[in-house]
């Protein structure tokens, strides 16, 4: 008890101490075992007699044991073999270039061993080989998951390649244990082939009778569909099946992952998972780093081999596999960024690849030196892959270029990427319907990615899942009710789908997140950057109560889009939704269709200029009618600032600063606006306006006299932006995501049936804002300067006040 108390205490010191430098647990635990090891403190005599006591090994050993046999059970109940089906042609490649390659390189490099120590077995060299093959796919997917790199392209390709790796590895490793403990008698192999196909063709399919039987008497049940009784049965299961292959001559973490892979993902899986994981991890499995770390003796590791044979097997084992995953990249024509992050990926080793070497030293297949120089080779790579990853594609420097994707910058005819999150399926209806008015064309087709936000509970990573036709996985086994969320992922799934029928320039993905609430905009905005998305549409935190009021239905709801609006790499949407239709054509020829009546109140900024890209890019619609009102200040406004700016002539270079800031942002509007009416002005279906307003109380009473009959409103969120046209509207705020114009519009009685989408753009960084304040000269070569007249579009009204 000693040993272990100290095992554990000693991990989480150093778990905390590596936690920034991006180090995974299973770093902590190996340094762990060298430190409390012959190698440092063992060395010290009442730390060998009284916490690594001779007597305590074989207590330790058992103790492991079992801990590995249960920890393979989780691996195996964790891993899907689905996506080996579906795999790719660069994952598949990588899995057989990162299986074939380090195969060799650890077969020649035993061999290079061989010729200075003649007395090691011949058997050892397939050790090595398995040792350097082997990516730890337990260990892949949560550091995937901490780097929040799980959705993206590369995230996918590392964990579908892992699967076949692992699941190869593992047929190698029972191949070689198999051939090891038999000998030459290699009919003794036939009762672990035998077992194991009893177990795939007769176990797997009545456990899936079984399971599905107790699914459907238990569907209804509000605290879920299983008990502690069925845990129980599984894990008896896990022992029967180790005690069975012991029988067999093979260790038994062998029939505990078979019988893990039988068992099928849903919440019977992450029931166990709640369980027993933090016990198997944080209690079970120690010893084995603790017995590995007693192994390892780092004084003699040149002992008896020249030091050109020791640098040469760590360097080689510890970059053979990356160097293999480059090249076949390379070939395929992969960027080499990804390329390098994908190898460095693959070669994360964790506790199998501790279970592979322990197996090899119990045959002899390693001696002291070589199993320390493995040891640190596998140190090596797995600790070099957190910093690695992190600086290709977490560094500033990286996310520069595809950060501050916005619709101002887009050119109307060019594909519009489109994030549409959901909470639930009453936000389906209102964001399809803004779809559809987005005006997909041949020309400027839409891709959208549905995206449905499902809250991650009991599950040790996040997860993404992408739906096909012929499958609605049991999405989310880890939920209190998984019925109500299969049923409502069946609904986004089928929703979309029609949506993409309807409309033929337009590709739709449908998926579902499960993450945490409080990293779940870090998740968002990851997918949205790997998938070069302009636009994230979310739906508003609040329900309708029907009153003309609101109802707060989930707070952690507001909390994601806040992050969202504070760390997203591109622009957002949050659509507030009161009934948004698009209206159908009528059946009678001579019956006219009702429009969608559109307004885009256009105020300051780079986020009202955003709100107008977006409504500009809607006008193409034919069902649609757009009127876009600027409001400008008026007379008693520009008097007011005048005489401000005399007050100021004194003042510091902080005020300068920000009246530069706003002429500039000022020279940018009026450049969009032209370029706007200048593009516009011989379309009947879109108006423009402008109205001179003094104060933030005549905008809400212009709108309520002039404009107050549109289904749906556009604005900006104005972050950052303080305008004298809102004085008076921003001296309180319960939805500060809305902005001032939006929280107005959304809480005036006389709109009560009026949707509002409310747009923020990516704030661009400031050498692009310079070059675009010092370069862009607008349409008419006059700098974004107002002519002397007023530019007439067709259409517009000057009411002044």
């Amino acid at each position: 008890m000693m040993q272990l108390g100290v095992v554990i205490l000693f991990t989480r010191i150093f778990m905390t101490i590596l936690k920034p430098f991006r180090q995974p647990r299973f770093v902590s635990e190996i340094l762990v075992g060298i430190v409390l090891g012959p190698s440092l403190l063992s060395r010290i005599p009442w730390v060998s007699v009284y916490i690594n006591p001779f007597e305590g090994s074989l207590l330790l050993e058992t103790m492991g044991n079992l801990g590995v046999t249960f920890y393979m059970f989780l691996v195996g109940l964790e891993m899907d073999l689905t996506p080996i089906r579906r795999m790719g042609k660069t994952a598949c490649s990588v899995a057989i270039a990162g299986i074939i390659v380090p195969g060799c390189a650890g077969m020649g490099l035993y061999y290079q061993v061989l010729k200075q120590r003649k007395e090691t077995p011949h058997e050892g060299g397939f050790f090595w080989a398995i040792a350097l093959t082997v990516t730890s796919f337990p260990d892949l997917a949560r550091m995937l998951s901490k780097l929040k790199l799980m959705y993206t392209d590369l995230g996918k390709t590392a964990l579908t390649s892992a699967v076949l790796t692992d699941l190869a590895s593992w047929i190698l490793l029972v191949a070689t244990v198999s051939i090891v403990n038999v000998g030459t008698e290699l009919f003794r192999i036939v009762p672990t082939v035998i077992f194991t196909a009893i177990s795939w063709f007769v176990i797997r399919p009545l456990l899936f009778l079984i399971i599905k039987r107790i699914a459907a008497r238990t569907d209804s049940s509000i605290e879920g569909q299983y008990s502690d009784k069925h845990v129980c049965f599984i894990l008896s299961g896990v022992l029967l099946c180790g005690f069975i292959t012991e029988l067999c001559g093979v260790h038994s973490m062998f029939g505990a992952f078979m019988f893990g892979l039988m068992i099928p993902s849903g919440e019977l899986g992450t029931k166990i998972m709640e369980k027993i994981e933090e016990s198997v991890v944080g209690i079970l499995l120690p010893p084995v780093f603790l017995i590995a770390g007693l192994r390892t003796n780092i004084e003699f590791i040149s002992a008896g081999y020249s030091s050109g044979l020791v640098v040469q097997v760590i360097l080689v084992a510890s970059f053979v596999k990356i160097t293999s995953t480059l090249l076949v990249c390379l070939y395929l024509k992969c960027p080499i960024r990804d390329s390098l992050a994908l190898g460095v990926l693959m070669n994360t080793k964790g506790v199998i690849a501790i279970i592979v070497l322990n197996e090899g030293r119990n045959v002899k297949g390693f001696d002291q030196q070589t199993f320390t120089w493995m040891i640190f080779s596998i140190l090596v790579m797995t600790a070099s892959v957190g910093p690695i990853v992190s600086f290709t594609h977490k560094s500033a420097r990286y996310l520069k270029q595809y950060y501050r994707r916005n619709l101002e910058r887009s050119k109307l005819d060019e594909e519009l990427r489109v994030l549409a999150c959901l909470h639930s399926s009453r936000n389906i209806s209102g964001l399809i319907n803004l779809l559809h008015f987005s005006n997909a064309t041949r020309k400027s087709p839409i891709t959208v990615f549905a995206v449905h936000l499902v809250e991650l509970t009991g599950r040790a990573s996040a997860m993404l899942i992408f739906h096909d036709k012929s499958k609605i996985t049991d999405i989310i086994g880890n939920n209190t009710n998984p019925t109500r969320e299969k049923s409502e992922a069946e609904q986004i799934v089928s929703a979309f789908e029609s949506f993409q029928k309807d409309n033929h320039a337009a590709i739709v993905q449908p998926l579902t997140a499960v993450s945490s609430y409080a990293t779940m905009h870090e998740d968002v905005s990851n997918f949205a950057l790997d998938k070069r998305v302009t636009v994230i549409l979310l739906p508003f935190h609040k329900k309708s109560n029907g009153l003309g009021g609101w109802t707060d239905e989930n707070l952690q709801h507001k909390q994601v889009s806040e992050n969202l609006l504070a760390n997203a790499p591109c622009s957002i949407g949050i659509l507030v939704d009161r009934g948004l239709t698009r209206h159908l054509p009528l059946e009678s020829q001579h019956e006219r269709m009702r429009k969608c009546r559109v307004a885009m109140l256009f105020v300051q900024g780079h986020d009202d200029r955003e709100a107008l890209a977006y409504a500009w890019r809607m006008a193409g619609n034919s069902g649609l009618i757009l009127t876009v009102v600027r409001f400008i200040p008026g007379k008693e406004l520009v008097e007011l600032e005048e005489s401000a700016v005399e007050d100021d002539d004194g003042a510091d270079s902080e005020v300068f600063s920000a009246t530069f800031e706003k002429e500039k942002e000022k020279l940018l509007d009026d450049d969009y606006i032209n370029e706007f009416r200048f593009r516009t002005m011989h379309d009947q279906s879109i108006a423009y306006m402008e109205k001179q307003v003094n104060s933030g109380d005549q905008i809400v009473s212009t709108i309520r006299s002039t404009y107050n009959d549109f289904d749906l409103y556009i604005v900006g969120r104005g972050y950052g932006m303080q305008s004298p046209l809102t004085l008076g509207l921003s001296e309180w705020s319960d939805c500060p995501e809305l902005g001032v114009i939006g929280e107005t519009l959304v809480s005036v009685d006389f709109l009560s049936s009026a949707s509002v989408l409310v747009m923020q753009q990516s704030a661009p960084t400031s050498s692009v804002s310079k070059k675009n304040s010092a370069s862009k000269k607008g349409v008419f070569g006059n700098g974004g300067q107002p002519s002397a007249e007023p530019f007439v579009n067709h259409r517009k009204t000057d009411d002044y006040y």
